[in-house]
């Protein structure tokens, strides 16, 4: 793993790039390159892989894409977050099971005041979900289901009844991001990381809400007509991010893009 970006006193020059590549950077060194600011506000994370002509998917998943170092940053992009926050969709595509305590983290959320492991929060309008997953029935802490004001009473009460906490998001069927942030803020869950799908993506990119984006830029093609990493309705105006980091390793990019 070496940094291309930004450049320091410490990144290496072309001589000891080959001695950086082999170097596997530490748990603590990635939760320190990724640590969420400080704020008083929710913040948003987004955390995508995609292909090189610019897939979001193979197949219908994204781990085609992924490597080793991308699930470690994966692992401490959850690790970190109060809360993460997917779609149904995802839930269902990729199989999700709770978020799990990791003892490498431990005393580092225990300083933040965070609990063993963040919180799993489910967007979904219909809640169309198998409630008998270990998602609903034993997470080390309660998944939280995001819907409208106008989900179905008996899905509602199927969720509860598994173990899961219904939350209002939205005054209509679906959820209002806007509304979603605010309600996990309510919760005290201010660091949030959202891992899709692309229509959840989508819908955080066109409320204008998204923060931060963690995007693997994986050295493949793929052809196809697979997902991007962000679907639905363009924005009216394109939004502008800047670039805060970039890491290699075995061809893989790891960048990091904030809100202009």
């Amino acid at each position: 793993m070496r940094q291309l970006f930004p450049v320091t006193d410490q990144t290496p020059d072309a001589e000891g790039a080959e001695q950086a590549e082999s170097a596997e950077w530490s748990l603590d060194r990635l939760a320190d390159a990724y640590a969420y600011p400080r704020t008083d506000r929710p913040w948003l994370r987004a955390n995508m892989v995609s292909s090189l002509d610019g897939a979001g998917q193979h197949e219908g998943r994204s781990q085609p894409l992924s490597s080793d170092t991308d699930m470690r940053i994966f692992g401490t992009l959850r690790a970190l977050a109060d809360a993460v926050v997917v779609g149904a969709e995802t839930v269902r595509l990729e199989g999700y099971r709770p978020a799990r305590a990791r003892a490498e983290f431990a005393e580092r959320r225990k300083a933040a005041g965070q609990g063993p492991a963040p919180v799993i929060a489910v967007v979904t309008a219909s809640l169309d979900l198998d409630f008998s997953l270990p998602l609903f029935t034993s997470p080390l802490v309660p998944t939280l289901i995001l819907t409208g004001a106008a989900a179905d009473p008996d899905r509602v009460r199927a969720a509860e009844r598994a173990g899961a906490e219904v939350v209002v998001a939205g005054d209509g069927p679906g959820v209002e991001p806007e509304w979603a942030l605010q309600a996990l803020a309510d919760r005290g869950l201010l660091r949030l990381l959202t891992e899709g799908g692309p229509r959840l993506l989508g819908q955080f990119v066109a409320a204008g809400v998204l923060d931060e984006l963690c995007l693997t830029v994986s050295p493949t093609l793929t052809a196809g007509d697979a997902q991007r990493i962000a679907g639905g309705p363009a924005v009216k105006v394109p939004q502008r991010f800047a670039p805060t980091s970039v890491l290699e390793d075995a061809g893989f990019l790891y960048t990091r893009y904030r809100r202009i």
